[in-house]
């Protein structure tokens, strides 16, 4: 069942508010609307880029309706926590895995994520447990009043490294969404965040010839934390 499906089986719209993450799919948002709500954005963990409970919990209101969480990027949001903020203020909360997300190789994606985490130098590499099925690998670039994620990728792109911007601009930023709201985690991710490529299908040699590109701007980098 769709998101939008499922809001309107709980009885969710007009005059309803549903708290959805900023950092990701403009669909989600779309689909409160769609629902005859209206979205309202929390800000995100800076390790899982997962809806943060704490965040949730601070922009409930009584019009509050529902929670839409989305799992993002194999990492897996804190659904006790959250669930728990749904309990305390009688919310829906409703879970969405990351959208067009695949379950093929996950193992092997794994593998790889460990040979890159391990080995990487100068990017913050992911975080996560046993839960984190890597469906992509995003590691952070830190900015430093400066692009430095921008001119990082463009860097390993001419070494042959097929990296991509995950979220490039918040829903929140977005001109049909846009809110007066400030939400430093997910604009901080939006800003730093950079997919590098760990498809199952990928040789050991390519997972090499990745970390000796990037490994060789370490320099272009500072500390994100």
């Amino acid at each position: 069942m769709g998101t939008v499906a499922m809001l309107r089986a709980a009885g969710v719209g007009t005059g309803d508010e549903v708290v959805v993450p900023a950092f990701g799919n403009v669909e989600v948002a779309e689909a409160v609307v769609t629902a005859g709500a209206v979205p309202v954005f929390a800000d995100i963990e800076p390790s899982t880029y997962c809806l943060d409970p704490d965040a949730v919990a601070a922009v409930v209101t009584p019009r509050t309706a529902a929670v839409v969480v989305v799992h993002r990027f194999g990492n897996q949001a804190d659904m006790g926590l959250l669930r728990g903020v749904g309990q305390r203020h009688g919310l829906l909360v409703l879970e969405q895995g990351d959208l067009g997300e695949s379950h093929d190789g996950q193992a092997r994606r794994r593998a790889h994520a460990a040979y890159l985490s391990g080995r990487l130098s100068g990017v913050v590499t992911p975080t996560g447990g046993a839960g984190h099925s890597f469906q992509q690998y995003v590691v952070r670039v830190p900015g430093n009043g400066r692009p430095d994620r921008d001119a990082f990728a463009r860097a390993v792109r001419v070494k042959g490294v097929d990296c991509r911007v995950p979220v490039k601009t918040p829903v929140h930023r977005m001109p049909e969404f846009w809110r007066d709201v400030v939400l430093p985690q997910t604009e901080r991710a939006a800003d730093e965040t950079l997919a590098l490529p760990v498809d199952a299908s990928m040789s050991r040699r390519d997972l090499q010839r990745l970390v000796s590109a990037c490994n060789a701007l370490g320099g272009l980098l500072q500390p994100a934390f």
